[in-house]
């Protein structure tokens, strides 16, 4: 099997290689690299999102005949692939160094969302944050790792704003040839094609490569000819469709992605189902057992000790589950040819007394190791699957707790990386899970601290002023909108940020509970305060739905003159912004509904303050010194502690400055934010617990 790049003839020779960098989102995570492809065409660069695809189909061929005579372009050039070279070749990473003689171990990662960049716009929120990093820092490690997704064409929905504050739900198809995703092709030049079966038919898959340093992302494409037209379209939407298609595309993920494995040489020792949307994968793996002549008592085992399972929902709703009917509809061809019968196979997903077929249960019985990903969340989960594990207390429960972490490299603001090279030294990155490390910066002066993080505030503000003038522009766009997205933002107010999925146990509206008091709050003449909101609804969310329009109405209404403001369709460039450029972000779930909460660490690393409630990550990471931690037992008193904090700790702090304009108090904040977050809330100390807990913990 093989990827073929596209031939860019009209590239010249000398720098022709800038295909295969386009093909490869290393480039997102490495500043250079990006620098490389924007220093081509600054203006392009910025109206394709910072594609490099793209930047290579649409500049001219006079751009690339002066760039490669340019001598600056031309050493900048060759750095950039000397460093890829070395980074795809080298043999002393940590995994080799740690492992070595171990040349049989392969991980398989099946996530149902990955979100690398925003050029493949497959993933909603977190979860698919989450997985690209996990992807990235695999990479970074040098694990023996392969991912397994589903490529969607239309993707995700893309968020528009109409003024009465209701949410416009519009989907667009992914151009591949815009993207960096290759078709996987036979040996004879033909498309990659597995069948799957799936009820009384078959379903069939392309296959396409996105490839992540030295991890390669195979994604399960079903628009395809060889499809009946009714199933072109199965997973044409991440999260779209009725629990019929939820189901289909479930089966596609799991039993597919084990099918596409193979059928690319794959053989797994360890398979991690992130989440349980590719649950089937286990029921797959049993399936190869028993056409191998095992038990199913000996198929299950085997499958067992390859699957790895990591819960991320303390929500009940948010675990999926299908009526027997469906299951019966979907399988019994299935069962039939493993030579069990349905009771057999309902109970590898069904609770004791059951009348539903749940995919976190299938993926906990099938699992040798599983774990929550933050350790309150862990706690809960105990909690919440003990009815499974009667005969042992919630403490044995066998779940674990490894908590998210977040990839340095990508989410570290470009000021703040040069003032980690300055101050940390110049080879920082290889330890930055070392907490020491991050005692240096104490030693960053606060001017410099306090001049990166206003450049970067400076940065988010005319990004949204850029998005807002682009609609206005459009003639799509009432004047209070204009309002709305940010046009009236001060630069030099406290600018307090909440970006998260509307759903209602966010409580995104809690701040306006006491609309006077937040006026009072935002409006003061000398201490200003504004807040930025951004987030989807999932579009068959009525309640999410309504509390966005509740806060949309907020940030066009006249009485908060332009103090509060949304930031439309959410995104993974969107949330770059965010997590970079205010200075204080907000969280307040109904605990204990936060499973982790990434956001606040990124925010964190950069040194932006968190004020949350005391859930998911945010239980570990809060020191008393380093943020604040919401207090409550309801709303009513959750408002007020935020309302109080804000009044009496956090905007006094924020505006006392010295004679030259520096908050003292609030950049020593700042500074203990990342000192105490940055380490163990990395992606690299997150996958080396995964690396040494749940993938070769006997090994």
């Amino acid at each position: 099997m093989r990827s073929t790049l596209p031939d860019f003839e009209h590239i010249p020779a000398r720098i022709r290689r800038l295909g295969e960098l386009a093909y490869n989102v290393w480039w997102c995570w490495n500043a250079e690299a990006r620098h490389l492809f924007r220093s081509l065409d600054r203006a392009t660069w910025r109206q394709t999102e910072q594609n490099p695809v793209r930047i290579l189909r649409e500049i001219s061929g006079e751009l690339f005949e002066a760039a490669s005579r340019d001598p600056e372009f031309l050493g900048l050039y060759d750095r950039v692939t000397a460093r890829f070279d070395r980074y795809m070749n080298a043999s002393d990473t940590w995994h080799s160094q740690s492992r070595p003689n171990k040349p049989e171990e392969l991980i398989a990662y099946f996530c149902a969302e990955f979100a690398l960049h925003t050029s493949v716009p497959i993933y909603s929120g977190g979860l698919g944050l989450l997985a690209g990093d996990t992807c990235k820092e695999a990479s970074d490690l040098g694990l023996p790792f392969v991912a397994v997704g589903a490529l969607y064409p239309e993707g995700y929905f893309r968020q528009q704003m109409n003024p009465d504050g209701s949410q416009e739900a519009t989907y667009v198809r992914i151009k591949p040839e815009l993207t960096p995703l290759l078709p996987v092709l036979n040996d004879d030049g033909t498309p990659l094609i597995v069948t799957i079966p799936m009820d009384s038919r078959e379903i069939n898959v392309a296959v396409w490569r996105l490839q992540a340093g030295r991890v390669p992302i195979y994604l399960m494409d079903t628009n395809i000819p060889e499809n009946d037209p009714w199933d072109r379209d199965l997973v044409a939407r991440l999260y779209g469709g009725d629990i019929q298609v939820r189901l289909r595309q479930e089966i596609i993920l799991g039993i597919g992605g084990i099918q596409v494995l193979r059928a690319l040489g794959y053989d797994p020792t360890v398979v991690h189902l992130n989440e349980g949307h590719a649950a089937f994968a286990a029921v797959e793996l049993i399936r190869e057992g028993r056409d191998q002549g095992l038990s199913l008592e000996d198929s299950v085992q085997a499958a067992r000790d390859r699957i790895v399972f990591t819960t991320h929902t303390p929500v009940a709703a948010g675990h999926d589950e299908f009526p027997f009917h469906m299951i019966e509809e979907h399988f019994r061809s299935f069962w039939d040819g493993m030579g069990i019968t349905r009771e057999q196979f309902l109970e590898l997903g069904t609770a004791p007394g059951g009348n539903s077929f749940g995919m976190t249960i299938l993926a906990l019985n099938a699992a040798r190791k599983v774990n929550g990903v933050s350790r309150k969340h862990g706690e809960v989960s105990r909690a919440m699957w003990h009815f499974l594990y009667p005969d042992r207390t919630v403490e044995e429960v066998p779940i674990l707790s490894i908590t998210n972490g977040v990839h340095v490299p990508t989410w570290l603001s470009g000021n703040m990386v040069k003032l980690c090279r300055k101050y940390l030294g110049a080879d920082w990155k290889k330890f930055h899970d070392d907490p020491a490390l991050w005692e240096k910066v104490l030693e960053i002066p606060d001017e410099e601290l306090w001049a990166a993080h206003c450049a970067s505030k400076g940065k988010l503000l005319s990004f949204m002023q850029g998005r807002a003038r682009a609609r206005w522009a459009s003639r799509n766009f009432a004047p209070s909108q204009v309002i709305a997205h940010g046009a009236l933002l001060n630069p030099k107010a406290l600018t307090i940020g909440f970006a998260r999925r509307f759903a209602t146990y966010k409580r995104a509206n809690l701040i306006m509970r006491d609309v006077e008091r937040l006026k009072r709050i935002l409006m003061n003449q000398w201490h200003p305060v504004q807040l930025v909101f951004a987030g989807k609804a999932h579009p068959a969310d009525e309640p999410g739905k309504f509390l966005l329009k509740q806060i949309y109405e907020a940030c066009s209404a006249p009485e908060f003159a332009g103090r509060i403001a949304f930031v439309e369709n959410y995104n993974k460039q969107v949330a770059h912004h965010l997590v970079l450029g205010v200075d204080v972000w907000l969280n307040n779930p109904v605990p204990p509904k936060e499973a982790s909460g990434t956001s606040g660490e990124k925010a964190s690393l950069n040194g932006v303050v968190n004020f949350s409630v005391l859930d998911g990550w945010w239980c570990e990471g809060y020191n008393r010194q380093n943020g604040w931690a919401i207090q409550g037992a309801d709303d009513s008193s959750t408002a007020e502690s935020i309302y109080s904090t804000l009044e009496n700790e956090i905007v006094p702090l924020y505006y006392d400055r010295d004679s030259g304009g520096i908050p003292r108090q609030w950049v020593a904040l700042m500074k203990e934010a990342i000192r105490s977050t940055a380490a163990p809330f990395s992606a690299r100390r997150m996958m080396k617990e995964y690396a040494e807990k749940l993938y070769f913990p006997d090994r």
